[in-house]
């Protein structure tokens, strides 16, 4: 395993600011039609399943199908989109970004920049893990609830057509894993269309019930969400955890705020999707309301694919399908780019990275993130079979993230806005009563099928939190032990033969000399005219200008010392950084240039830093890690590996 390059722990050079955003140009308007193809896929096929587990899901009660029932359901569903996604994400959450981007890992780096050095700094950052953790879960239920769910409509059209559910299910599935290696570039502007069209559809089959029974409005009114709980008490309280999946998604619109930017993504909410959303769901409760008892019950049943007419159905199976596809394939990509950022931040180790857009540099392809996702929604349609059965495993990720995010909130608030404590107070306890009622609904449902989100976030926050505590401990042991690069300088000049070229030495820390060249001079005792200690420092803020990007120190006698700074939304390709180093004796041929690495190799310590079964893991993910080659783009045949011993 080649040396750690990557620091979070590095400067964060003043005036960083993005150098692009993917919102830096275009209208507001077209940026907002964009987004609805992206961003609002996931909660917007909601509406397949959300109300229709309230009634009839696999839970442990059951709900009387009735007027007062109907109306207190869609006033829970309406008041929840209102405070967790309208205010809370898209109106509180939205300002709370780091130059341009959202997301947990996001609002961690920007925390951590201004409270990183306070006693609860610590606490900032494993919340910000765990939300993150959390979100590999949700990533692997999304696609496979979302895509069953669509396909089960099938059974409405035909009821014989019930054993082909599964299978095309899955054999949809692999196809979408399967596309991800050529990229989204240009099915991605087919997104837009599609969910525009979906949207529309589903507003106007809403739209038509509501006209046949508009006494459904009555559910505007929150007395009838508050007299649910009155009346049923505790029922009440485990129906949210199905009501619940109404907003799921509302975490990925705070993630997905840098591709288009906070304006264009509130005018689609509140322009376009959350009325489209709102009117299918009050669309079901006036159909079902409006129906016999002995019918509803049928009905509740799958009642989204009976808000359309006979001869529409299959239409409708079909673009509904789509959709859910769409919002597969953008959870998938969110769990490429919050890997990404865990990689730049020093949360996970450096796994291959292949681009699939000349043109887009957000578009990444991470293989063995893609086949894991695969193998995990394969085994979760297998094992739950319906859309409903992993209902109950869906909804403990994400109000989990939600709750999180309203901890990191609070924090925010006080920490970096300076709010008042008496003012930050009563929103933050709001939010956590919501959230907090939501996410403990949730837990009941833990052994239906929750657990299994749960045990994805443990497995993924382990896997995190030893690789940053890994490298931490094997940087301070190096450090230790580095010889000071002046003191070396001064005495290597005339002590080793100098050879034409550029020696460049790859370092983790801004002090000491690298392993890699004290090994060199060791075993081949030439040193090259130039050499350059290069370390690569990752911001805590996503994008670094050019003008940031170079920090170089002569040394004297041909030594340098070079440092590149990318923020942690950057591709760290170093030899175009190179390129900009005209100051650092000349400019680099990469035809005369050599990289040295350096292997570690973890070796047994008498006082071990962490538990023996975590060293364990850290050296597993440390020699499965992708090689700095691969990660910083380093010309295949001009890199030099040279091992080392450490010990942690």
């Amino acid at each position: 395993m080649n040396e750690t390059t990557v620091s979070s722990t590095g400067p964060v050079p003043e005036g960083a600011v993005p150098e692009t955003h993917g919102h830096g140009s275009g209208s507001k308007a077209a940026l907002a039609i964009g987004s609805i193809g992206v961003v609002f896929g996931d909660i917007g096929t909601s509406p397949l399943y959300a109300f229709r587990e309230t009634f009839s899901g696999a839970n442990n009660f059951s709900i009387a199908i009735d007027r007062m029932h109907v109306l207190g359901v869609v006033s829970l569903i309406f008041w929840s989109m209102l405070l967790v996604v309208s205010i809370q994400y898209v109106t509180i959450l939205m300002r709370a970004d780091n130059k341009g981007q959202g997301g947990s890992l996001a609002l961690v780096a920007l925390l951590s920049r201004h409270i990183g050095k306070s006693n609860y700094g610590w606490l900032v950052v494993l919340l910000g893990v765990f939300a993150t953790s959390l979100f590999y879960g949700d990533s692997m239920i999304t696609p496979a609830i979302s895509v069953l769910s669509a396909v089960e409509g099938l059974a409405v059209v035909d009821h014989r057509l019930d054993p082909l559910i599964i299978p095309i299910a899955l054999v949809l599935l692999i196809l979408l894993f399967l596309l991800q290696k050529r990229g989204t570039a240009k099915v991605g502007a087919l997104f837009a269309p599609v969910m525009i069209v979906y949207f529309i559809v589903i507003a106007g089959m809403g739209l038509n019930q509501i006209i046949q029974n508009p006494d459904i409005l009555w559910a505007l009114n929150p007395y009838y969400a508050m007299q649910f709980f009155v009346t049923d008490g505790f029922i009440a309280f485990l129906a949210l955890g199905a009501v619940v999946l109404a907003v799921t998604g509302s975490e990925a619109l705070y993630s997905d705020m840098g591709h288009f930017g906070r304006g264009p993504m509130r005018l689609s909410w509140f322009g376009f999707v959350m009325p489209c959303l709102l009117l299918n769901y009050f669309g079901q409760g006036a159909m079902i309301a409006g129906l016999p008892p002995e019918l509803a019950s049928e009905v509740v049943r799958n009642p989204f694919f009976l808000l359309a007419s006979e001869e529409w159905r299959l239409p409708l199976v079909i673009l509904c399908t789509l959709a859910t596809f769409i919002a597969s394939q953008a959870v998938i990509s969110g769990a490429f780019s919050i890997t990404h950022q865990a990689m730049q931040l020093g949360f996970m180790p450096r796994l291959s990275i292949r681009h699939t857009s000349e043109t887009e540099a957000g578009q990444i392809y991470i293989p063995v993130i893609n086949w894991a996702l695969m193998v995990a929604v394969i085994v979760l349609v297998l094992t739950f079979q319906s859309s409903t059965n992993l209902a109950s495993a869906y909804g403990i990720a994400v109000t989990g993230a939600v709750t999180i995010d309203t901890l990191l909130m609070g924090v925010l608030l006080v920490g970096v806005w300076k709010w008042k404590l008496w003012l930050a107070a009563p929103v933050v306890v709001l939010f956590l009563i919501v959230d907090g009622a939501y996410f403990a609904a949730n837990l009941t449902k833990v052994p239906q099928g929750g657990w299994f989100p749960l045990v994805v976030g443990l497995v993924a926050f382990t896997l995190l939190t030893t690789w940053a505590r890994g490298r931490k401990l094997m940087r301070d042991r190096m450090s230790e032990v580095a010889l000071p690069i002046e003191i070396f300088a001064k005495s290597a000049k005339n002590s080793t033969t100098r050879v034409p070229g550029t020696a460049i030495f790859m370092a983790s820390q801004t002090a000491g000399v690298p392993s890699a060249l004290l090994h060199n001079i060791k075993h081949n005792k030439v040193l090259h005219e130039r050499v350059v200690i290069l370390t690569v420092l990752i911001a805590e803020v996503p994008y670094v200008d050019e003008n940031e990007r170079c920090e170089i120190h002569d040394l004297g006698d041909g030594f340098y010392r070079a440092v590149l700074h990318y923020g942690f939304m950057q591709e760290t390709d170093v030899p175009l950084g190179l390129k900009q180093m005209e100051r650092c004796g000349g400019s680099f041929d990469m035809m005369q240039t050599s990289f040295f690495l350096s292997r570690q190799t973890l070796l047994p310590s008498d006082k071990p830093g962490m538990p023996i079964w975590r060293e364990k893991i850290f050296a597993w993910m440390l020699r499965n890690a992708a090689t700095a080659m691969d990660f910083f783009r380093l010309p295949t045949n001009r890199v030099v590996e040279l091992g080392s011993q450490v010990e942690i």
